[in-house]
């Protein structure tokens, strides 16, 4: 995996998802706040923002956690046209199958609360309908022709959106880096 793809992809998919296309949906509003943050007592709008930004921060987390161990364990980058070459199931694999766009809703979902922007959460929803069709009919049907029964059993142990409460431990065959 050369660093000049992994740069790309993550140029490419989450800063176009979680900043350019949340910057044009608020730029394109008639307001930059929505009506609803005004509805709020003074006082609590700085809450709002604080929340929305330790939302947003850990969202941010997540998304480097993974893309961290998608570059190291896996092998490849994030984008389909440069996929890893080994399955991950470690760290936060072994919690739930899809943790990067976990990531990316959770920052989306932290801009929507901290720019009180019905548009960005319409996004965020938008985007994870989509996600989900994807992953249902295309991604996940790709790992499996990859990655063979090891990934069908990680499917069987692993949510796909929801955390598991404890990581899962794969059998002894599963080392968590499976090679194509």
């Amino acid at each position: 995996m050369n660093t000049r793809q992994h740069a790309f992809a993550i140029l490419a998919l989450p800063t176009v998802v979680t900043i350019i296309i949340p910057a044009i949906i608020l730029l394109s509003s008639d307001v930059f706040f929505l009506d609803w943050w005004f509805q709020l007592p003074f006082f609590l709008i700085p809450v709002v923002i604080i929340i929305g930004l330790v939302i947003t921060s850990a969202g941010l987390s997540l998304l480097v956690i993974t893309n961290r161990l998608i570059a190291t364990i896996g092998e490849g980058t994030l984008a389909p046209w440069a996929p890893t070459s080994k399955l991950v199931i470690q760290g936060v694999y072994a919690y739930m199958r899809n943790p990067m766009i976990a990531g990316v809703l959770t920052i989306l979902l932290g801009e929507a609360i901290m720019f009180g922007s019905w548009g960005i959460f319409l996004w965020c929803l938008f985007f994870m309908t989509g996600n989900h069709v994807y992953f249902v009919f295309s991604e996940e049907l790709g790992l499996i022709d990859r990655f063979g029964d090891e990934y069908i059993e990680y499917m069987r142990n692993v949510p796909r959106w929801i955390p598991r409460t404890s990581p899962w431990s794969p059998s002894p065959e599963m080392d968590g880096t499976i090679d194509t």
